[in-house]
């Protein structure tokens, strides 16, 4: 497929709207063209609007799931673990990862009773209107509660410190034309 290439929507899915967040449904045969897939997630241009949807639709969209894999050979703790699938979640306008931008600001665990743990993750956005911020909590919940030694995630997006540019990472500069 080339990246001017428009695809049809094979079956009715789930989507969100960017940069509202608002969830809207896409048709069986909707025509779109995928700006965007990363993390096993898809932001597509439909009708003059973004959206994302997410990976479990890639069917739907003709694509090929992208799983995320999680070995199950990984029953203990391992927080490094944890950061590698934080970096697989993205805010759909932006092709770098949330850690790279500097959005993940705390990271702790709790071991439960059922030795497993429980993940609490404080993070930003880019934008404190962004609508997109609930949607991008659940991915990263979502992702992180797919590894097998985690039982339960708490995400909290907070506000303090401000998010801003020195916060990035510089590969993420450099993917973004800023150094």
């Amino acid at each position: 497929m080339k990246n001017n290439d428009f695809i049809e929507v094979l079956e009715d899915c789930s989507a969100h709207l960017i940069p509202s967040g608002d969830a809207i449904k896409l048709k069986k045969g909707t025509r779109a063209k995928i700006t965007q897939s990363l993390g096993g997630d898809f932001t597509l241009y439909v009708n003059g609007n973004l959206v994302k949807v997410n990976g479990k639709y890639s069917k739907a969209l003709g694509q090929k799931e992208q799983i995320i894999e999680d070995n199950e050979t990984i029953l203990d703790y391992d927080e490094k673990h944890i950061w590698e699938i934080l970096k697989m979640c993205y805010d759909p306008e932006i092709p770098v990862n949330i850690v790279d931008l500097g959005l993940v600001y705390d990271l702790k665990s709790e071991k439960m009773n059922s030795g497993k743990y429980k993940i609490s993750i404080k993070m930003t956005l880019t934008a404190p209107g962004c609508g997109m911020g609930p949607v991008i909590a659940q991915d990263v919940e979502d992702k992180v509660l797919g590894i097998s030694f985690v039982e339960d995630v708490l995400v909290e997006v907070v506000w303090e410190p401000l998010w801003n540019q020195d916060m990035m990472t510089e590969e993420a500069k450099l993917k973004l034309g800023m150094m």
